[in-house]
């Protein structure tokens, strides 16, 4: 896409990315839904007037709406009886209406989403490793800044990191995480060079991100080897890489919630589609691990429990399951709009990042500075 115009370009690549992500995670409500026999109305990717409309030989219309910010399925009979007028419920089809079926049964129609962009990025990952190659783990230094932490110590280009305070690194992001939140906090550095292993003490720089403050040691990896898997080995290879990403990204959320990590590292639509665009000009395989990384944290933020999105729906699903019967539904829809309030306070405050980084709210201020 580099030899688009830069705006066409960004454009194009959000929608791309958005709209694969939205479609695999609707496909898997779509695909267990029609498993656990409940019929689907609808199956729409963007909001808004559609822009293309057909319907498929089980009568589900399939849309595209002309706002590419998101998606849905609309299943048959989702609303509680006593929410409908009778002449609609005289049109639902028995057996088939997603209400009526078992608390499990809805567990897994609604499960179904994340769980097929956790699959996406798998596959995405796989893809990559079997066509372009797996990244070879390593700890190699490749640069060493001058006046750094490193530097001091005496690390050079050529060093392997071996272990940092006695634990041992394979991977170049397992030094980050180490030294990151040890800014100005002595470490034992072993590395190997020439052969032979050596100890020596560096003591992380404070480098400021935002509002956060993290260590850094002023080193940069080697060039990475890559190595082509065979197709079962990339998709474990993939399988994996997602479970580490998902691991980081819950690490992260924590950071923030308890303070050891700046909110404004929290992005929305405008970051997305500005990241989107740069991600693009790099080539194909950095847009796909773009987008692999990407529905890893669609599918998590959908899990988190928080009444509107898949997560609260399983938690009220795990509440029925225990007492029985249903929360009142004065109670749901209590949850429904506080969720709903969080979730717009949420993608606000997203919105408010995305606008600063671009310097849009600098240059507003400015005007009347």
């Amino acid at each position: 896409m580099d030899f688009l115009p830069d705006p066409i370009r960004t454009v194009l690549a959000f929608v791309l990315v958005l709209g694969v992500l939205v479609f695999f995670h609707e496909l898997g409500h779509y695909l267990a839904a029609r498993w656990r026999g409940v019929y689907v109305e609808r199956f729409s990717v963007g909001f808004g007037r559609a822009i293309a409309t057909w319907t498929d030989r089980q009568g589900t219309e399939w849309r595209i709406g002309w706002l590419p910010l998101g998606g849905y399925v609309k299943l048959h009979g989702q609303e509680q009886p006593a929410d409908v007028p009778e002449e609609v419920r005289a049109t639902w089809r028995p057996g088939q209406t997603f209400h009526e079926k078992s608390v499990g049964d809805r567990a897994i129609v609604v499960a179904a989403g994340p769980l097929a962009n956790f699959i996406l990025a798998a596959v995405m990952f796989g893809l990559l490793f079997m066509t372009v190659g797996r990244p070879s783990a390593t700890t190699a230094i490749g640069t060493v800044q001058e006046g750094s932490a490193a530097a001091s110590a005496g690390l050079l280009p050529g060093d392997r990191i071996v272990a940092l305070d006695g634990q041992a690194m394979t991977r170049f992001e397992e030094v980050q995480r180490h030294v990151q939140p040890r800014a100005g906090t002595p470490i034992a550095v072993t590395v190997q060079r020439e052969g032979a292993e050596r100890t020596m003490t560096a003591t992380p720089q404070a480098r400021v991100t935002g509002e956060t403050s993290v260590g850094v040691l002023g080193v940069g990896a080697a060039p990475a080897d890559f190595e082509r898997l065979d197709p079962f080995s990339a998709l474990w290879a993939g399988t994996v890489q997602t479970a580490d990403i998902t691991r980081q990204t819950l690490a992260a959320v924590g950071q923030m919630i308890f303070g050891g990590r700046g909110a404004d590292e929290l992005g929305g639509p405008l970051r997305i589609a500005q990241m989107s665009g740069q991600v693009a000009e790099l080539g194909i395989a950095s847009l796909v691990s773009f987008m692999a990384v990407l529905s890893v944290n669609l599918a998590l933020i959908n899990l988190f429990p928080i009444p509107v999105l898949d997560g609260g729906h399983l938690m009220f699903y795990a509440a029925e399951a225990i007492r029985g019967r249903p929360l009142p539904p004065k109670a749901q829809e209590i949850g429904f709009r506080a969720g709903f309030a969080l979730l717009i306070t949420l993608f606000v405050f997203a919105t408010w990042n995305d606008l600063s980084q671009l310097g849009v709210v600098r240059w507003a201020t400015g005007l009347f500075g």
